[in-house]
């Protein structure tokens, strides 16, 4: 059975879902057949037909390249993207493997049911915050990339040691997608995961090379299509099923397992509150949203796709919901995959193509598979376009060349897609690992990147060393909070860390503590540096960032300048 624990790491959805990567022998005899020869066709054509949009969508932004700058036309697609592409790029990008696996896994455990699927409703509050809050002051000032405000107001050095947590996020995301889609292929296909893992990433690296975020954006609405007629095909027939029994019944009674409706103790509404802020909040400090935002023709319409996209996200969340609740209300004895459970056999992140392979029949279950794959290349080809776009537009022309050429910039850019994807096709070889750094690498994200944000873009006066410092407490306050799947146990324990099965969990909501101490630091610290350097306190020798001294240097050429003048007088 899975510890809460382990459960505590399944209730994040915003990205990702912890899929062990299974070998043949690994799995349970019941499910070994042969190979899927309509599923496999199936899934060919669907890979041909991304691969062949995305090649089209290239050849597209190759055109726009004539009277713009070749690397806006990469990264943000021109400026130019309308409300309806839009809308579905960037439903598609959060709406991934995670997402739709996740969501369903929550529902079916007998320990957290819908209670605790955060998804619908975070997603939903991260696209309302952000365009309430984030779109226009980004949007407005023409941004190219997340890091733009950010070296802007702390400086070029400060804004790449920022970088990081992203980088590594969207790496560990990536290849914890494409191991979700090994493991998913492999049950359902009878075809070794490692094969789909390569062809994946081979198509997602090949079309988004090539076409930047017009071949991302345009594959995606593609993708999102084809997950929504195909998930909502799947589901009358499972809820059909002879095997499955009245979901209605079985949300508030218990007959195979505890109702799915699932319910908070109240000792757990503090994590609860935390995990909802962590998706909320934590998902808006991402380059992957804000490539839509800034790829928008105005300030109005990024508002619109934001808002929209919100809506969908929640209504996307639906088939996978029912998914959950039949798998809690069937009987898998009058199905061929028998007893014990998925649960009992520790499969339940499995569970939602396990519905689909063994409720359904084989032409909606192949169809149901198209959807898994369209939902994890969506968010794949995402996470490599936003760490690529960063790492070549903000650390190698603003840092590394600053005279670099737009040709150079956008050839960097396209070999850093094949080196990062490269490297996170090797680590989804690593799954549960993966997963459990780019665990840490999100919430480093939510803890450290977001206050900078949100001070270099509303709070006037913060600066590099209030940056520095808001960057390190930050960082350390997370690293003492402790992180069971790293085997880091908590230094800090908060009020109500408990202890369960030799685990260490902390109710206390100690994320959103760390992310509230990091931006009062930043604020603090920034406005205490200037008042020691602007009063000269502290000598300009000291500055060693370079943020007062032009300031101080004026300020003394002025007062020169006067005591001159009173001596003439």
């Amino acid at each position: 059975m899975l510890s809460l624990s382990r459960n505590h790491y399944l209730s994040f959805l915003t990205l990702p879902n912890r899929f062990p990567f299974l070998q043949q022998s690994d799995i349970s005899p019941c499910l070994t057949m042969a190979l899927n020869v309509p599923g496999l066709v199936a899934v060919i054509f669907f890979y041909a037909m991304t691969l062949l949009t995305g090649l089209w969508a290239a050849w597209k932004a190759k055109k726009s390249e004539k009277n713009k700058k070749q690397t806006e036309v990469a990264i943000v697609g021109g400026r130019n993207l309308n409300v309806f592409v839009g809308l579905f790029t960037t439903t598609a990008t959060w709406v991934g493997g995670a997402y739709i696996n996740g969501t369903a896994e929550i529902v079916y455990l007998p320990s957290r049911g819908l209670a605790w699927v955060h998804a619908p409703l975070g997603f939903a509050a991260t696209f309302i915050i952000g365009a309430l809050f984030f779109v226009k002051p980004m949007r407005s000032k023409n941004y190219v990339t997340m890091m733009d405000p950010l070296q802007e107001t702390f400086g070029n050095t400060m804004g790449s040691i920022l970088f990081l947590p992203p980088l590594l996020g969207d790496v560990f995301w990536f290849a914890s997608i494409l191991a979700s889609l090994g493991a998913t292929v492999s049950v359902i296909l009878d075809v070794k995961g490692s094969v789909s893992i390569i062809i994946s990433a081979c198509t997602v690296i090949i079309y988004t090379l090539l076409g930047g975020l017009y071949s991302v954006a345009y594959t995606d609405v593609i993708q999102l299509l084809f997950m929504i007629i195909s998930l909502w095909i799947c589901v009358p027939f499972a809820l059909l099923n002879s095997a499955s029994e009245n979901i209605a019944y079985t949300a508030v009674n218990a007959l195979y397992q505890a109702p799915w409706i699932g319910k908070i103790q109240p000792g757990y509404i503090g994590r609860w509150l935390d995990d909802f802020a962590y998706l909320s909040l934590g998902g808006i400090a991402w380059q992957t949203y804000f490539q839509r935002v800034l790829a928008a023709s105005s300030s109005k319409k990024a508002m619109v796709t934001s808002y929209l996209s919100g809506l969908l996200c929640a209504v996307m969340g639906v088939p996978s919901i029912l998914i959950g609740a039949i798998a809690v209300s069937t009987d898998w004895n009058q199905t061929s995959y028998g007893l014990p459970t998925p649960y009992e056999r520790r499969e339940s992140n499995m569970i939602l193509p396990l519905v689909l392979q063994y409720l359904c029949p084989t032409y909606v279950s192949v169809a149901g598979l198209g959807a898994i794959a369209a939902a994890v290349m969506s968010s794949a080809d995402s996470s490599l376009l936003s760490a690529s776009s960063m790492f070549s537009y903000n650390i190698y022309k603003r840092l590394l060349r600053k005279k670099a050429s737009e040709r150079e910039v956008l050839w960097v850019m396209r070999l850093s897609m094949v080196l990062l994807g490269s490297a996170g096709t090797g680590l989804a070889f690593l799954s549960n690992s993966v997963y459990d750094m780019w665990f840490l690498s999100g919430e480093l994200v939510y803890a450290i990147l977001f206050p900078q944000l949100c001070c270099a873009l509303f709070i006037p006066g913060t600066n590099t060393y209030g940056s520095a410092a808001g960057f390190i407490l930050g960082f350390v306050l997370r690293l003492l909070g402790g992180e069971s799947a790293l085997k880091i146990p908590p230094v800090l324990h908060y009020p109500g860390c408990i202890l369960v099965d030799g685990v260490f969990i902390q109710q206390f909501p100690f994320k959103t503590f760390t992310m509230t101490v990091s931006l009062i630091t930043i604020v603090v610290v920034s406005y205490l540096a200037e008042f020691l350097f602007m009063k000269k306190i502290l000598p300009p020798q000291l500055d060693v960032c370079n943020v007062f001294r032009k300031e101080t240097s004026r300020l003394s050429q002025q007062e020169l300048e006067e005591q001159a003048s009173l001596q003439k007088t």
